[in-house]
């Protein structure tokens, strides 16, 4: 079973308590090999130390509030309203 790699190509920030962690939601390109990929959003954590903590599938977000905030937070950037869906799944070529 291949890895599937994510290309991150723009993501929002928002700090959680006093721990030096942060709530990220991203929107990029997963890969699942032999060509074939999906464009989409994930939300993710970072460590205090930046790096990423990947969940099996999964992120916990504390509140809605989190998740509405980071939407709006992506939507003020110019790229939280894309589709998935529409701009891209298929081959690489």
């Amino acid at each position: 079973m291949a890895t599937t790699r994510v290309t991150v190509f723009d993501e929002v920030r928002l700090p959680k308590g006093d721990a030096g962690w942060v709530l990220c939601f991203q929107w990029g390109r997963y890969d699942y090999g032999e060509g074939e990929f999906q464009r989409g959003y994930r939300f993710i954590w970072r460590r205090p130390d930046g790096s990423l903590q990947p969940a099996r599938g999964q992120a916990r977000i504390p509140t809605i509030e989190d998740i509405e905030t980071l939407i709006g937070m992506a939507r003020a950037a110019g790229w939280g309203d894309h589709d998935g869906d529409a701009e891209g799944h298929g081959a690489t070529a």
